[in-house]
């Protein structure tokens, strides 16, 4: 049987583009005399959806999508992923479902049994679980059709009762494909293929694993579909953050016509150690993601150009590199916007940065809209000491003035706060934390200074002194982060503990860590909550990002 996988970017709530891209596939794969061809999970709408799930609207036009679709599927069998209603009278009004389309009909429709809902992900919101199991018969072939987080469960799964493979089992299948929308982290493309050869192992089946690529909004989906046959042998890996369409051929007796690719280790489900911040990080990885993520915020919003304030330091320059990667360096608009405090050297910097990507630049000096701020404020602020409130009055200052150029203009401005920053509250709201999508907001600073580095690689991007000079707000003299923070490589180190490992205090000062320094940081991290439930949407690369991902109360009083 030669079964193509089409690993696509779709759009949520764009039927009309999504269903045109579908049906292109469909029609390669069909000249290249194909028998079937699988798409991702919720192709049909997107993923994922929320809420547009509760109109009903949106519901028939994923079946007006599908019906067109199923037009194209006469010679050729087709499975897409889409919403399917719940005609029981019990339970959720939508199960998530996938439809195998064929002879111009549908054929059969599996529903997804397992339900993930932790971290990005709020499927039983809107999703009845699965509560019968039938193989797909399809050109002789007994087909065990499962959706993304169902093959995450072994049957030693705590999160879930029910194993649907266990249950397809039963009907005696020839082949396992999934479809999904499974995204990206840096800790989950190896345990992602443990997975999947792991049910290759158990149920000695072939496995097609066909992933979606592409950003919505905060999350990141990497594709890296993935061919296994029986024997647990990885045949096809497709490519990273990128759309790919290509057919493999599953022989009879279960092997797959490719040669394999290399060796994989078998892993039964289980309660993982997320891996250690020192651990090396693939760079490339969240490099790529990052760029894909500032790309599609752009094009699915209808926006081409971007407006970052440019200061001279690393965070605004590895914002400014990737941008121009995204989007192009003539659509990345940068502000330097320096003060009385603002060092010569942060300025040259700033403008050797721009330089050397080719993207405008402007110089707006703040110096005279400062002093009047504070000339104004003097009634108010008698003679009080300079203190936070004078130096914030800098940093809104110019997120005003980039807000303002960006309304003039139709620019998207990028925010450059970097997840350790937002994490211990510092930033200013309505200055700094301004913006439409925060490019770093999921990234250590630790982590910045490598993908700088990696930026650098082939030639210098960011000048060499942005990467080696001391972190600095300049906004008093002399100022550096570490006159307020812990030093980065300490502080890291604790905030991943605390956040993408959720270790208690107690666990933390275990490891070595000051306990007085542990105690200041979580209380920090605490008590700046109301700050980050302000941002914008940042990109997801980590396991626990701030945003939809991890959800605190701002009012908690733990460690605070």
């Amino acid at each position: 049987m030669k079964i193509f996988l089409a690993q696509q970017n779709y759009h949520i709530g764009n039927f009309e583009s999504n269903t045109a891209k579908i049906i292109d596939a469909i029609q390669h794969a069909k000249t290249q005399h194909a028998d079937l061809i699988v798409f991702s999970e919720l192709c049909i709408c997107g993923y994922a959806p929320k809420d547009f799930l509760d109109f009903k609207d949106f519901i028939d036009k994923c079946y007006n999508a599908i019906d067109i679709i199923k037009q194209h599927a006469d010679t050729i069998g087709v499975l897409v992923g889409s919403p399917d209603r719940n005609t029981a009278w019990d339970g959720k009004d939508l199960f998530n479902g996938a439809f195998l389309l064929y002879e111009k009909e549908i054929k059969a429709v599996a529903h997804k049994t397992c339900l993930p809902n932790y971290d990005v992900f709020d499927e039983y919101r809107y999703f009845e679980p699965a509560f019968t199991w039938n193989i797909m018969e399809f050109k002789g072939k007994r087909l065990a059709v499962t959706i993304c987080e169902d093959i995450w469960n072994l049957g030693n799964n705590p999160l879930y009762r029910i194993c649907p493979m266990d249950k397809l089992m039963e009907q005696h299948p020839d082949v396992m494909i999934n479809l999904s929308a499974s995204p990206f982290d840096y800790t989950h493309d190896e345990d992602r293929k443990a997975t999947i050869k792991s049910n290759v192992i158990k149920y000695k089946l072939p496995l097609f694993y066909c992933n979606a690529i592409g950003a919505q909004t905060e999350v990141v989906f990497d594709g890296a579909s993935l061919v296994f046959d029986k024997d647990g042998n990885l045949c096809k890996e497709f490519p990273q953050f990128k759309e790919h369409l290509e057919e493999i051929i599953l022989n009879d007796d279960g092997t797959i016509e490719a040669p394999v690719i290399e060796p994989v280790q078998a892993m039964p489900y289980q309660l993982l150690e997320p891996i250690q911040f020192t651990e090396t990080l693939n760079v490339a990885q969240v490099h790529d993601a990052l760029i894909l993520g500032i790309r599609d915020y752009f094009t699915k919003m209808s926006f081409s150009k971007a407006i970052v304030g440019s200061s001279g330091g690393i965070d605004s320059a590895v914002t400014i590199a990737l941008a121009c990667r995204a989007l192009g360096c003539e659509n990345v608009r940068a502000v330097l916007m320096p003060s009385q405090y603002s060092s010569s050297h942060s300025i040259g910097d700033a403008e050797k940065l721009s330089k050397n990507n080719g993207n405008p630049y402007d110089i707006i000096l703040i110096k005279n809209i400062y002093e009047d701020f504070l000339k104004e404020l003097k009634p108010v602020f008698k003679d009080l000491p300079f203190s936070v409130a004078e130096e914030n009055i800098q940093s809104r200052i110019r997120g005003n003035l980039l807000m303002a150029i960006a309304n003039k203009f139709g620019y998207i401005l990028l925010n450059t706060s970097n997840k350790s920053e937002l994490a211990t509250g510092y930033g200013t709201l309505y200055g700094d934390m301004a913006g439409g999508l925060g490019v770093l907001g999921d990234c250590y600073k630790m982590q910045i200074y490598e993908l700088a580095k990696y930026i650098n690689r082939e030639k210098e991007i960011i000048p060499a002194n942005i990467i080696n000079k001391a972190p600095s707000a300049e906004l008093r003299p002399d100022q550096k982060d570490s006159d307020s923070l812990p030093e980065y490589a300490i502080l890291d180190k604790i905030l991943y503990q605390y956040i993408e490992r959720t270790q208690g205090p107690d666990q933390i000062k275990a490891q070595d860590f000051d306990p007085a320094l542990v105690d200041k940081v979580l209380k920090l991290v605490n008590i700046n909550e109301y700050k980050r439930n302000q941002f914008c949407p940042i990109i997801r690369i980590s396991p626990k990002a701030f945003g939809v991902g991890r959800r605190v109360p701002i009012v908690g009083k733990y460690l605070s």
